[in-house]
């Protein structure tokens, strides 16, 4: 049987060598900063898988936690603090945060330089002028998997399904840049199947186990799978793996596939930062 997996993982690892071996020749350690507000328990994973790979590969890491009741303006102090302090290369917030706070007036406070979330408008901007600074984690990761596996965008109908300012947006302008043609779908699309069915690459995005049956693809799609959901006490994407597989040419599998180049990606934007950074201040 064909291999149709786009293996996320394995990619992943073969970043993790060669970032092993940039990070051993570097002056000083760079640091990366992840300021958490509330008890999200999916964020509590993530955080804790950012502080693994950080630990593996000899870098600094801080995880600033606060409870829900703490008012946005210590926030505000606290990453200004961090923008001037020369230690630390890299900023995010691990979203999302309590409904109480403005998300984007505090991602918008951080130094666009030390934005390794590439969230701010400064860095969403350049990605949109296809001057790319950082950009964010999960659109950057899923371009790795189809540059790796040689699947080429140009002329490409590509759907999007989702429209969240972490994946789909900045895949929009990220895949634009390649030449491909894209429509993004979302929870007001009318006729979802007639969009999703005319995909050459099909991205989901979604959060809902299972949601793309074959029906809803055509043959020989390509399908990137966004989804971490849990389902009768597995791990399962947006994407109904075991139904779609005949119909498909490749799919990224979950997990294996998307999660493990979002974190890698993560890293790559650690390191620009502390390049830029440091060659800024010679």
């Amino acid at each position: 049987m064909k291999n149709k997996n786009l293996d996320g993982l394995k990619l992943s690892l073969k970043l993790k060598e060669k970032y092993l071996k940039i990070i051993k020749d570097l002056p000083s350690k760079p640091k990366l900063v992840v300021i958490q507000i509330g008890n999200d328990q999916a964020s509590n994973i993530y955080i804790n898988n950012k502080k693994r790979i950080c630990e593996d590969l000899k870098l600094g890491f801080e995880h600033l936690r606060y409870s829900s009741s703490v008012k946005e303006e210590e926030i505000e102090k606290k990453i200004k603090a961090l923008n001037n302090d020369d230690k630390v290369d890299g900023i995010m917030i691990q979203l999302p945060l309590p409904s109480k706070f403005n998300s984007s007036f505090l991602i918008n406070l951080i130094n666009p330089l030390k934005d390794v979330d590439g969230l701010t408008s400064t860095n969403m901007g350049n990605l949109v002028n296809n001057i790319p600074f950082n950009v964010s984690c999960t659109a950057l990761g899923i371009m790795e998997i189809l540059k790796e596996y040689n699947v080429s965008l140009f002329g490409k109908e590509v759907v999007i399904v989702g429209r969240s300012i972490l994946i789909g947006k900045p895949l929009i302008h990220l895949l634009l840049n390649e030449d491909a043609t894209i429509t993004v779908c979302h929870s007001k699309t009318k006729d979802l199947i007639k969009h999703t069915k005319k995909a050459d690459i099909l991205i989901v995005a979604v959060g809902k186990p299972k949601f793309i049956k074959k029906e809803m693809i055509k043959k020989e799609a390509i399908l990137i799978d966004v989804g971490i959901n849990r389902s009768k006490g597995k791990i399962v994407g947006d994407i109904d793996y075991l139904d779609v597989f005949k119909k498909c040419s490749f799919i990224t599998p979950v997990p294996k596939g998307v999660g493990p180049m979002t974190i890698m990606m993560l890293i790559n934007n650690l390191l620009n930062s502390y390049s830029k950074i440091k060659k800024d201040s010679d």
